[in-house]
């Protein structure tokens, strides 16, 4: 059957009646279903498989409507998005990190503005969310994507790995701590972190914690809005340094400049380094990636904040992480903003949730959140004190770019601190123009 969508489907299957041509709608002549293209990210079947079974119950409850699933990898996904976005096939709706991203998205008019849908009812659609996460994807008035989910990085440990080297994971509170837990773990001849430096942006989880906890919020938001020093601000300088003290140490695993993050997660799951800087769904993500599809067990597998730097402005209740959202395409149909309502209401975010893959932003699904380390993730974000989405999307995909090359060269050791700092402002500097 030929796909085609509301009220053209229905003008042609007209034509078609009319005329004898009922190849194009079905040998009926009744409308040709309306699809919703779905482009997602989401690398664990399982996860996949909670949302084919919403979008199964959705079209069962809306005939007429198919809900198509497309999945690109992380990187492609960056790569290939802002093309597709421009093409006959682009998605109707599509995942979204929020941030510059989004904001640039919106601005060169790709966007569908959801204002109005989300408020029309009263703004029952609005209020279905934590009104900090709609914000958070909200520019100039606009809201530029349906709530998803909120996420934080954080560090994920073997237990067993830590207690053969002589480590507390309970003791690392300062930075000083970790580069010293660092240490003994090599000593003991294990490798300390699992690394994904061949995609970049899992080294800028480092180098934007550094810069959090160094200069605080205010110095960060100095520096994105072209204020005093901006990314020169001694502060990021300092964090730099740090991160580079943190590559002397060597403490990825051997070719980590070349590792993906769904092999650094293998990494990990097999045993192979002690810890890995990750999202909230780590444990779910390191099992699927792991050799034998099984990874660490659940109660080997540890977590904790990133530590505080001694003297540093930031609070050690700072976090980094995704507010995550679905933005719609401009020419999306109609039934996308329904199928979007039906995704992330309660009922459905407290099933993801309790599946593992969500810390849900829908009111009430809070209570499907399962796990010990996900109701940590959980439990950490309700006293967040600043919650910064992650530095490469904050900032926009040209600087964005800069942060994860500067983050890898740093603590490689191919780019000074300072030079690293200057980088990222001439790039933001370039980007004002």
């Amino acid at each position: 059957m030929i796909h085609l969508r509301g009220a053209k489907a229905l003008r042609i299957a007209a034509i078609a009646a009319t005329t004898g041509l009922a190849i194009l709608a079905g040998a009926t002549g009744a409308a040709a279903d309306t699809v919703v293209k779905w482009l997602h990210l989401e690398l664990d079947p399982k996860y996949v498989a909670v949302w084919r079974k919403i979008a199964d119950q959705y079209e069962a409850k809306h005939p007429g409507t198919k809900i198509e699933m497309q999945f690109l990898a992380n990187e492609a996904f960056k790569a290939k998005l802002p093309t597709l976005l421009q093409s006959k096939d682009a998605p109707d709706l599509f995942f979204s990190w929020g941030g510059g991203v989004l904001k640039q998205q919106q601005e060169t008019g790709t966007l569908m503005d959801l204002t109005a849908a989300m408020n029309a009812k009263d703004g029952a659609w609005l209020k279905s969310y934590n009104p900090a996460a709609v914000k958070g994807l909200t520019f100039d008035n606009k809201i530029s994507a349906v709530p998803y989910k909120l996420g934080t990085v954080s560090f994920f440990y073997n237990k067993a790995l830590f207690a053969k080297a002589g480590v507390d994971a309970s003791a690392i509170k300062t930075w000083d701590d970790y580069l010293a837990a660092v240490k003994k773990i090599k000593a003991a001849g294990i490798a300390p972190i699992a690394g994904g430096g061949g995609e970049k942006w899992p080294i800028h989880f480092y180098w934007s914690y550094l810069v959090m906890r160094d200069g605080g919020q205010q110095v960060f938001n100095d520096a994105k809005n072209g204020k005093g020093n901006g990314f020169n601000d001694p502060a990021i300088i300092k964090a730099g340094e740090q991160l580079a003290e943190l590559g002397k140490l060597e403490p990825f695993q051997p070719g980590y400049l070349g590792t993906t993050w769904p092999q650094a997660l293998g990494v990990f799951g097999d045993g192979k380094a002690a810890m890995i800087l990750g999202f909230e769904n780590t444990v779910a993500n390191q099992r699927t990636n792991a050799g034998d599809g099984k990874g660490l067990a659940d109660d080997n597998v540890g977590r904790f904040a990133f530590p505080a730097v001694t003297g540093g402005a930031g609070l050690p209740t700072d976090t980094l992480g995704g507010l995550n959202g679905w933005a719609v395409t401009k020419k999306a149909p109609p039934e996308t903003l329904d199928f979007l309502a039906y995704l992330t209401n309660a009922e459905n975010e407290r099933t993801m949730a309790q599946a593992g893959m969500i810390i849900p932003v829908a009111v009430g699904a809070e209570d499907g959140v399962k796990g010990p380390l996900m109701h940590e993730a959980a439990d950490q974000l309700a006293h967040s004190t600043w919650h910064q989405n992650f530095f490469d999307q904050d900032l926009g995909p040209s600087v964005g770019r800069v942060v994860n090359d500067v983050a890898v060269g740093i603590v490689s050791g191919q780019i000074s601190p300072k030079d690293g700092a200057q980088q990222v402002q001439d790039a933001f500097e370039q980007d004002q123009l």
